[in-house]
C-alpha cells in the first residue's frame, strides 16, 4: 500500500514538474480565449497583440502581431510550444521555430460561425481537456441553433463600421466576419456589395441607405463618440442618422469567432428587436 502510494506521489510529482516547465505562446485571439475557457491557460506565457481578453492574458509579454511575426521575437520568451491560429504567420517563421525544436500546433479552421465548435474540440484535444471541449463545443452548438431559427425579423439594411478615418467610415462589406454576424441575427447588410472592409462616402451612404448603423466600442470612440458619427458627411441623408438608431458592440468578441461569440451574437439580436420595437425572442439561456 505504502509502496503503490509512493509510485502516485513520484508520478503525480513527475508530471507536475513537467507540465510546470511547459511554457506556451498562444498566436490568435480565438485561440486564447478558448484556452482560458477551457481552464488550459496556465502556461501560457506570452501571446500576440490580437489577445487582448481575457484581461489576465492580454497582460502578458507580446511577441508582435499575428500576422507579421518574427522567429526572434517568439524565441525571446524561450516557449517550448506555440498554439497558433491558422491565419498566424508568416508560414516560414513557424517553420523556422519548429526546426529549433519548438512544438508548433496551429488549429486550422474557416472564419465561419459553424467552425466555432471544431475549434473549441481540437484546441481541447492539443490540451487535453477533450472532455469540457466537447462540453464547452455542445453548448456553442446549441446557442447557434437557436440563434438560426429565431423569427425573421423585419427587412432592415444594416452598416457596420469597424473602424474610422477621417470624415469617412470603414464599413464591413461581403466575405467579412461582421457580414456573417449581421446575417445571423437577421440583418441585411447594405454594403454587401462590395467585399471586405471600404471606406465609404457621403453618396455612397445616401444612397445605400442603411437604417441601423452597428459600430464597435473602439470604432465610435475613434471618431469622438455617438454625437460625432451622426455629423459624418451623408449619415444625415440615412434612415439610421435621421433615427439615429446605433448599436455599439464589443467587436473582439463578436468578430473573433470564438467561445465568446454566440453569447454575443444573442445579445446583439436582443439589441436589434429592441431598437426595431419588435418583440424580444432571443435569449441568452434556454
Amino acid at each position: 500500500m505504502r509502496r503503490s502510494l509512493a509510485v502516485l506521489l513520484i508520478g503525480w510529482l513527475t508530471t507536475g514538474a513537467a507540465l510546470a516547465s511547459e511554457r506556451w505562446v498562444v498566436l490568435g485571439g480565438d485561440i486564447a480565449e478558448t484556452l482560458a475557457a477551457l481552464d488550459a491557460d496556465i502556461n501560457v506565457i506570452a501571446r500576440d497583440d490580437t489577445v487582448v481578453h481575457p484581461p489576465a492574458m492580454a497582460e502578458l509579454p507580446s511577441v508582435g502581431y499575428l500576422r507579421q511575426l518574427s522567429a526572434e521575437s517568439v524565441l525571446s520568451v524561450k516557449p517550448n510550444r506555440v498554439l497558433a491560429a491558422g491565419h498566424a504567420g508568416p508560414k516560414e517563421v513557424l517553420a523556422q521555430l519548429e526546426a529549433v525544436g519548438i512544438d508548433v500546433a496551429t488549429i486550422n479552421a474557416p472564419p465561419t460561425l459553424d467552425a466555432i465548435a471544431d475549434k473549441v474540440r481540437a484546441v481541447g484535444q492539443l490540451t487535453d481537456r477533450s472532455d469540457a471541449a466537447g462540453a464547452l463545443a455542445d453548448a456553442l452548438d446549441e446557442k447557434l441553433d437557436r440563434l438560426a431559427n429565431l423569427p425573421a425579423l423585419p427587412p432592415t439594411r444594416a452598416m457596420f463600421i469597424m473602424q474610422h478615418s477621417g470624415l469617412t467610415p470603414r464599413a464591413a462589406g461581403s466575405d467579412t466576419a461582421a457580414h456573417s454576424a449581421l446575417e445571423a441575427v437577421g440583418l441585411t447588410n447594405a454594403f454587401a456589395a462590395m467585399q471586405g472592409y471600404h471606406s465609404v462616402g457621403a453618396e455612397a451612404l445616401a444612397r445605400q441607405a442603411p437604417e441601423v448603423v452597428v459600430v464597435s466600442e473602439r470604432g465610435l470612440a475613434a471618431m469622438g463618440g455617438e454625437a460625432a458619427l451622426w455629423q459624418l458627411p451623408g449619415m444625415a441623408l440615412t434612415p439610421a442618422g435621421r433615427e439615429q438608431q446605433l448599436i455599439v458592440i464589443d467587436d473582439q468578441a463578436l468578430l473573433g469567432f470564438g467561445p465568446r461569440t454566440p453569447d454575443q451574437l444573442l445579445t446583439l439580436r436582443q439589441d436589434v428587436e429592441a431598437l426595431l420595437g419588435v418583440p424580444t425572442s432571443a435569449q441568452l439561456s434556454p
